[in-house]
């Protein structure tokens, strides 16, 4: 059903709005006819939980038509105010969607409280166990059809909608058990099984929260990507190596990423130029991304920088494996030797033992060579 709805609709492959609106219109006619279903058997057997179900429904067809407005507004191109981009949209609405989970959770949550302490009795008919069963296919299937759109498009949004889809087939079933143990046990557990439906909507609302909130705070570059965008550019002839690589998510199509690059100090500026240009044109093409190359020149011809800076490395991971040094210069003069260099701790350590860290490391240098100086800079790694 998914790749027929796919061939029908989509014409242009590339086109993630297409796929944005294409998973809205089907969520908000299947979680409509869900609603409008769910809400008739609830009123007719006197069930909290079934109602609750059906308002969850509900808030999922609101959230399909938040989601189809969002995928029109992130394919929205650039502009002089937006440069990058509208591409952060999808991460706004997705967040939306996890507040009106969250709302409907809440207010589910009182709703079978009240079942609880006032249990009113349920009229079993054989139609809502059916048509509340079909609820549950439909909602895998739901579910499914969002998950393989939005891993396709790699939207939040549509993988979002995916697991709240699956996380209302868990709330659907206990629904069911909940009326298969009145009708069989006579015990009344709707106002429980209620609130078990509520508290299982909301930590899915969080689950999504949590998601979203993260690329909108800055997220740290994943060590895949961070692998494969330095590996790219150290595969160039005349680059020694990479740090400091920040990358800024505006959105699931669109990064912009800055990195220093080491480069030896024997080429021309205007060869190392032409290779960081090269190297920013070609991560573009190949990524998607938009990368912006800082020079940093180093001397790998000089032994006595090299010995140094292997010491200085081998020092620092002795103290911690997963400390490292970077940018390093070598000054040399008559009575002092300046040690230049940028040393990366992990963000667990504070400041006082950021400071333990640089004061032992010049005391364990020192000892190796009375004039030795150190000028360290501290800083913390970008990448997650």
């Amino acid at each position: 059903m998914t790749n027929l709805l796919e061939k029908i609709f989509i014409k242009d492959k590339k086109d993630r709005s297409a796929y944005g609106v294409l998973a809205g219109l089907v969520g908000i006619i299947c979680n409509v006819f869900l609603f409008a279903g769910k809400l008739i058997i609830g009123l007719i057997i006197n069930s909290s939980a079934v109602m609750t179900d059906s308002f969850n429904n509900l808030s999922d067809a609101a959230s399909s038509v938040i989601s189809l407005i969002g995928a029109k507004l992130a394919a929205k191109p650039a502009d002089k105010e937006h440069p990058f981009g509208h591409g952060r949209y999808e991460y706004i609405v997705a967040l939306i969607v996890s507040f009106i989970i969250l709302e409907v959770g809440i207010s589910c949550f009182k709703t079978s409280l009240e079942k609880i302490f006032h249990p009113e009795d349920l009229n079993i008919s054989l139609i809502a166990l059916i048509i509340l069963i079909v609820s549950v296919f439909v909602k895998i299937w739901l579910s499914l059809f969002n998950r393989k759109l939005g891993k396709k498009i790699d939207s939040k949004v549509l993988l979002a909608t995916a697991r709240d889809a699956m996380g209302d087939v868990f709330v659907t079933s206990a629904t069911i058990v909940s009326l298969l143990i009145y009708r069989f046990l006579g015990w009344n557990v709707d106002g429980y099984m209620g609130c078990l439906v509520a508290v299982m909507v909301f930590l899915a609302g969080i689950s999504v929260t949590r998601d979203t909130i993260e690329p909108l705070l800055g997220e740290a570059v994943p060590e895949d990507l961070y692998k494969e965008i330095c590996e790219k550019i150290c595969s160039y002839e005349g680059i020694e190596g990479t740090h400091d690589l920040i990358v800024h998510s505006y959105g699931p199509t669109r990064r912009m990423a800055s990195v220093h690059a080491e480069i030896k100090n024997t080429l021309s500026i205007e060869t190392a130029h032409e290779i960081v240009d090269r190297i920013e044109q070609d991560v573009l093409r190949d990524l998607n991304i938009f990368l912006v190359i800082h020079m940093d020149p180093i001397d790998t011809d000089n032994e006595a920088v090299q010995n140094t800076r292997k010491i200085i490395s081998d020092a620092v991971k002795e103290k911690d494996p997963s400390a490292s040094i970077h940018d390093f210069r070598m000054v040399s003069g008559t009575d002092q030797i300046n040690l230049i260099f940028d040393l990366v701790l992990p963000y667990s350590y504070k400041k006082e033992e950021c400071r333990k860290f640089t004061d032992d490391l010049e005391g364990k240098l020192k000892k190796i060579d009375q004039r030795y100086n150190c000028v360290i800079t501290v800083e913390h790694s970008y990448v997650n």
